[in-house]
């Protein structure tokens, strides 16, 4: 991965709320059925996006990376 992917990557995964922090956790350690975690972090994400505490770009990106949605 190249230089400006890593740091997007870390900018995209930091100082995130704590609820949607915790669901993106559980989703990389693989502890819950892979669907109840889908569930969780899908709704996380989007609360966080309309709550304001994410950007658009961060939430395409979550979604993209851990729930295989594709952007249309």
């Amino acid at each position: 991965m190249r230089g400006g992917a890593m740091e997007r990557k870390e900018y995209y995964e930091v100082n995130l709320p704590p609820y949607l922090q915790h669901d993106l956790d559980a989703m990389k350690e693989g502890k819950y059925p892979y669907d109840c975690l889908w569930g969780e972090l899908y709704g996380s994400i989007n609360s966080a996006f309309v709550d304001g505490d994410i950007t658009e770009e961060q939430a395409w990106y979550l979604r993209e990376n851990y729930l295989n949605m594709e952007r249309v």
